[in-house]
């Protein structure tokens, strides 16, 4: 006899607030012609060693985490979903500047200026 096996939905590697997917819905509204999605990667820089990078994406790679939201697909890149699970990602703005914020568990510490963080 067969055996039946259950698989669930794996949780996001990072969870959108609603600010945040709105922004993605936002730059998704005004993307240059071929964009299929909005991706968060985190390059080598700064002084701390790893920075948050959100870019324009035109083709789905391999390894990327694919999350679908109402106003587009957010990918995240596959070399940097270990430095991002259970982060946070949020869009804030106010008087004097705007950009997304995260909330990492895995960063360990950051540059004094913040642009960058280590694991």
């Amino acid at each position: 006899m067969p055996v039946e096996t259950k698989t669930r939905a794996r949780p996001a590697a990072v969870i959108l607030t609603k600010s945040a997917e709105q922004r993605i819905a936002d730059l998704m509204a005004q993307a240059p012609e071929g964009t299929i999605g909005v991706k968060l990667s985190t390059p080598k820089r700064g002084c701390s060693g790893l920075a948050y990078s959100v870019d324009y994406v035109t083709d789905e790679a391999k390894f990327d985490e694919k999350i679908e939201t109402p106003g587009g697909v957010f990918y995240i890149d596959g070399g940097s979903v270990l430095y991002l699970i259970g982060s946070t990602m949020d869009w804030v703005e106010d008087d004097f500047t705007a950009g997304f914020t995260f909330a990492n568990p895995n960063a360990k510490g950051s540059c004094g200026c913040g642009e960058s963080f280590t694991v």
